[in-house]
């Protein structure tokens, strides 16, 4: 599983967690997220984030 962060805020989206709050079960890839899915800190668009490299 990898982490994302957004470039504006720095949340970090990470796929073994997903993101409860907006329906996302744990382990939903990064690329399978909706295409309208956001920034749940800042609105920012899923093309916003970069991926963490280990």
């Amino acid at each position: 599983m990898r982490k994302w962060q957004c470039r504006f805020c720095s949340h970090v989206y990470d796929e073994a967690e997903g993101d409860p709050d907006n329906d996302i079960p744990p382990g939903t890839r990064f690329e399978d997220l909706p295409e309208d899915w956001y920034c749940p800190d800042c609105g920012a668009a899923k093309e916003d984030y970069d991926l963490i490299e280990d």
